[in-house]
């Protein structure tokens, strides 16, 4: 049964059994509503409600979102359980959240372990609390306090919900102190629907309100969530939660909420991946680092920080105090943020060493190397670490864009070698793109997979090709972009309506913060100023070359700047002009709206022609990429769900029109013209078995 009954001493004990996180699905609510009235009938004097296993229960089923709501509906459940003349009391261990938490706050006492995990993380998924949540919570820990934990999708501890109000006692078993708790103390608990309505704080609401509209641009939920608690202190409760029900309803069915879903499905099917590899014989206890740069130590940091014991590997003194230096800087910054304790920091610590050269190398599960872009280097570094480690050593490389086929070519078991591509900066970036070479094992998958579960990352198996998934498509739309600039267009409009689109920065800001020289050198190797297949815009080489612009670092890039405030160039304007001249193109005025779109079109292409060469498995995982690695918004559900909002006809008619006017620039991938024949969508890929 998904809610288990059992009277003990007069009471009545309902544990949600619907494993592993007891979500809220129509089950578990027919089970609920059934066991409260079974309840009233045996007479109990109090009921009990909590969670079988691991969890109490985890928030609503999002699968059934998709489909019509079903009763009885969660909130009509907790409005005749509110109404119920016996003490009700969530006992409340593991996760509390969303629909979860709902039911807890609705009843009259809450008791929690210390490390229970609560939460309301509704707008994570497109909507608000649907089963009074916006109601009361405030009512409980009051309104600023309960914005700032609904808006954000914010989880807290049970200590952390103690000292908020949210719930009454901490214990490290809730339902004994449950069964436990006096009847004097359980007569004077109040449900919150009969507690007074929350102070009005404007001041409070305008300040969540500004935070949303700037860290969560373009995406609806938040800010209804704000004016939901907001109405709480001046709407009678019956009318308030009517008002959330009927925003609840009307979000689950729209197109972010529904992009958001898509997301958060394939972040689960992507975590899930490693368990259709053997299970690895051990876990990565000790692994090396080789190179301390601002890449290298973030990757040892967050190595260190999951307990792994870390060996950093640099060349000489220099390096390796620059290296330490580097660390030390990662772990300092935890400890002001207040993300590590001092106790935890100084464990971290601990567990990185840092040594010159590959001599005495200590036998390690994983060694990774984290040189500069340089097949050469990163040739001699692998040579050295065969050398120096035992066979059983995994063997990977950080790098963005050189075939890992090429950089194994060396190695005489390449079956223990592979690329891990972390993302900048690695210790807060949750992306990780597991490269698999031709020979890569099974086995090394396996732990590598392992791996990422530990650190907390996404992972997504990627093929061999110049740049993988993310990087390849970064670079297709930069060219795009540069194609907009020889057209008329200036990087300040480039990135303002990549900016309204929802990115994080448009292309030109986010080159000027990593450097114009790493891309530079990037188009160096690839040769591309030399190729005739493609249309090639020079104004970033000059940028770089003769004017030694490199971006934020030098104070000038494709932005002048002052005290760190970008401003357009006037150079940068009169390169680009000189730029359009020479290749005989005369400069027209475009809409912004029009520029996001071929940017987009020339992703979507790049992407669809990485799925059709197997470089990447699914389109969801394409999406993963672009939303955890690029900053592509999230309520779009990713690159190819949004293609898909377009849908394939409409792609491959738009493109049509482009490969019409610039064949070198443009084109339509096969893939997507056999989709838009067969009336499929990108999202039919994803499924198991599909072929394109």
């Amino acid at each position: 049964m998904s809610v288990q009954f059992e009277m003990a001493s007069g009471a009545a004990i309902l544990t949600f059994n619907n494993p592993p996180l007891n979500v809220v699905g129509k089950a578990l609510r027919v089970g609920l509503a059934e066991a409260l009235e079974r309840a009233v009938a045996a007479g109990a004097e109090r009921i009990i409600l909590t969670g079988a296993g691991q969890n109490f229960a985890a928030g609503a089923d999002a699968k059934e979102f998709d489909h019509p709501a079903q009763p009885p509906h969660l909130n009509d459940v907790l409005a005749s359980l509110v109404m119920l003349p016996i003490p009700t009391i969530a006992a409340i261990h593991g996760a509390a959240l969303g629909g979860g938490l709902e039911i807890a706050l609705a009843c009259r006492y809450r008791i929690a372990t210390s490390d229970a995990m609560l939460g309301l993380p509704e707008v994570t998924l497109g909507i608000i609390p649907g089963a009074g949540g916006t109601q009361r919570l405030p009512r409980l820990i009051g309104l600023k306090a309960a914005l700032d934990l609904i808006w954000q999708g914010r989880r807290i501890s049970g200590a952390e919900a103690l000292a908020l109000g949210a719930i009454d006692a901490v214990s490290d078993d809730p339902l004994a102190a449950a069964k436990a708790l006096g009847n004097d103390v359980l007569g004077k608990a109040l449900n919150p629907d009969f507690r007074p309505a929350p102070t009005a704080d404007p001041e409070a609401v305008a300040s969540a309100l500004a935070q949303a509209k700037k860290r969560a641009f373009g995406q609806i939920a938040p800010p209804l969530a704000i004016q939901m608690i907001a109405d709480s202190a001046s709407q009678t409760i019956e009318t308030a939660l009517l008002r959330e029900r009927q925003i609840f309803l009307e979000l689950r069915a729209s197109d972010q909420a529904r992009a958001l879903r898509h997301v958060f499905f394939a972040e689960r099917s992507a975590q899930s991946q490693g368990k259709s590899y053997p299970a690895p014989k051990r876990d990565i206890n000790a692994a090396i680092v080789v190179g301390g740069g601002t890449m290298g130590a973030a990757i040892a940091y967050t190595l260190a920080l999951v307990g792994i014991a870390v060996t950093v590997v640099e060349t000489d003194t220099a390096g390796q105090s620059r290296a330490k230096a580097n660390v030390t800087g990662l772990i300092a910054q935890g400890v002001a943020r207040g993300t590590l304790t001092q106790a935890r920091a100084d464990a971290v610590t601990a567990r990185i060493n840092f040594t010159i050269g590959y001599t005495d190398l200590p036998p390690v599960d994983l060694a990774i190397e984290a040189a500069f872009e340089n097949m050469a280097v990163k040739q001699t570094i692998f040579a050295a670490l065969q050398a120096a480690l035992p066979e059983t050593t995994i063997l990977a490389s950080n790098t963005s864009y050189l075939d890992v086929n090429i950089i194994a070519q060396g190695i005489s078991t390449p079956g223990r070698f592979l690329g891990l591509h972390f993302f900048a900066p690695a210790h807060i970036m949750k992306l990780l793109e597991i490269v698999k070479a031709t020979q890569t094992a099974s086995k090394t998958l396996a732990a590598t997979f392992g791996l990422a579960k530990r650190l907390g990352k996404i992972p997504v198996l990627a093929g061999v090709c110049d740049g993988f998934i993310g990087n390849r498509i970064l670079t297709r739309y930069r060219q795009a972009a540069d194609l907009e600039l020889l057209n008329g267009a200036q990087p300040k409009d480039v990135d303002q309506i990549m900016q309204k689109f929802g990115l994080a920065m448009g292309p030109y800001l986010a080159q000027d913060m990593s450097g114009l020289d790493i891309a530079y050198a990037n188009r160096q190797r690839q040769n591309l100023r030399h190729r005739t297949d493609l249309r090639y815009v020079t104004i970033a080489d000059t940028l770089v070359e003769d004017l030694k612009r490199l971006g934020c670092k030098t104070n000038a890039g494709w932005y002048d700047y002052d005290a760190g405030e970008a401003k357009p160039s006037a150079r940068v304007a009169a390169c680009i002009a000189a730029a359009s001249a020479k290749a005989g193109i005369l400069p027209q005025a475009s809409r912004l709206e029009d520029i996001a779109e071929r940017l987009m079109l020339a992703m979507i292409s790049e992407a669809v022609a990485i799925l059709d060469e197997g470089i990447a498995a699914r389109p969801q995982d394409i999406d993963l990429v672009m939303v955890h690695g690029y900053g592509f918004p999230r309520w779009r559900g990713g690159l190819m769900h949004y293609a898909d909002s377009l849908g394939p006809t409409l792609l491959v008619e738009r493109l049509e029109r482009l490969t019409a006017k610039d064949p070198l620039s443009w084109s339509v991938p096969p893939l997507l013209r056999k989709l838009a024949h067969d009336g499929r969508s990108i999202d039919s890929l994803n499924h198991p078995g599909a072929k394109p």
